[in-house]
């Protein structure tokens, strides 16, 4: 069983607001009931688990580029959260910069949603985002990353990618994008969250045919570049899903104490720059 004593970083989770923030008028996907989750509840959700760091992945949907919610939290956060937002492909130096000054730990590229064609031409991006110190949050689904490879490869960006690169599990561990992503744990700058098997993974939980995945990831990877995600508040489920069952299902896949306690605390405060616990 997971050891609640022990400090973790949610390393990977949405908020939303349409009462205070609401939701852009072209959105294509707007949550609504059981999808809402306020910072206000996360903050209780963050106390149930001994959460005591997070990271706001600013959705392509709802909100889009606009950064407000994010960016209030952040103001607000007591240095509790970093932000992943979602810019638009021209952004300027300037603007990277003052996201960053408020908390901003990267910006998202979310190929699985908006396609491969959106970031083909991304080298001006990710060389702002190196200048500045961001990290580029890449979300890819199935066979999507080799189409980015030379780009992210003459890159010098650190990058980040979301749900285990969401492979196609009915393909195999030698499907050329899951193959694309091993081959970055030869680089110095690539991690990768263990999250999201109910992205990638039919129901029912706990998703067993997506283990050996992350399995390869992390004994690709190590450690030290691993990291732990919920995806709360679990948009689009096809069933329920909890935060208490995930940790309780990472407890059993990544093994021992040093393991765990690296992805779930050392290696995500060491790339956002997390300072010690704070007090829940």
């Amino acid at each position: 069983m997971p050891d609640f004593s022990q400090p973790r970083i949610d390393s990977h989770h949405h908020i939303f607001d349409p009462q205070k923030f609401p939701y852009i008028s072209d959105t294509p996907y707007r949550p609504e009931g059981h999808e809402l989750g306020t910072v206000d509840y996360y903050r209780y959700v963050m106390e149930a688990y001994n959460i005591r760091h997070s990271v706001i992945i600013g959705p392509t949907s709802a909100y889009n580029t606009d950064n407000s919610y994010l960016l209030d939290t952040l103001k607000h956060g007591a240095g509790r959260f970093k932000g992943i937002a979602v810019v638009p492909p021209d952004s300027s130096v300037d603007y990277l910069a003052e996201l960053k000054q408020a908390g901003v730990s990267g910006i998202a590229m979310n190929v699985a949603m908006l396609g491969t064609d959106r970031f083909a031409q991304f080298d001006s991006m990710l060389a702002k985002l190196h200048e500045l110190g961001l990290i580029a949050d890449i979300q890819v689904t199935k066979d999507q990353l080799p189409d980015l490879m030379p780009m992210l490869l003459r890159s010098k960006t650190r990058l980040l990618f979301d749900h285990s690169g969401r492979p196609d599990v009915a393909a195999g561990l030698k499907q050329p994008g899951f193959q694309a992503l091993l081959s970055l744990a030869e680089t110095d700058r690539c991690w990768v969250k263990l999250s999201g098997l109910s992205q990638f993974c039919e129901p029912p939980f706990p998703y067993t045919e997506g283990h050996k995945y992350q399995q390869a990831l992390l004994a690709a990877f190590g450690a030290d570049r691993c990291m732990w995600g919920s995806d709360w508040p679990f948009l689009r489920a096809r069933q329920r899903m909890d935060i208490g069952t995930l940790l309780v299902l990472a407890d059993q896949l990544f093994g021992d104490a040093a393991t765990l306690d690296k992805i779930m605390w050392q290696t995500p405060k060491t790339l956002f720059g997390f300072g010690e616990p704070p007090t829940v």
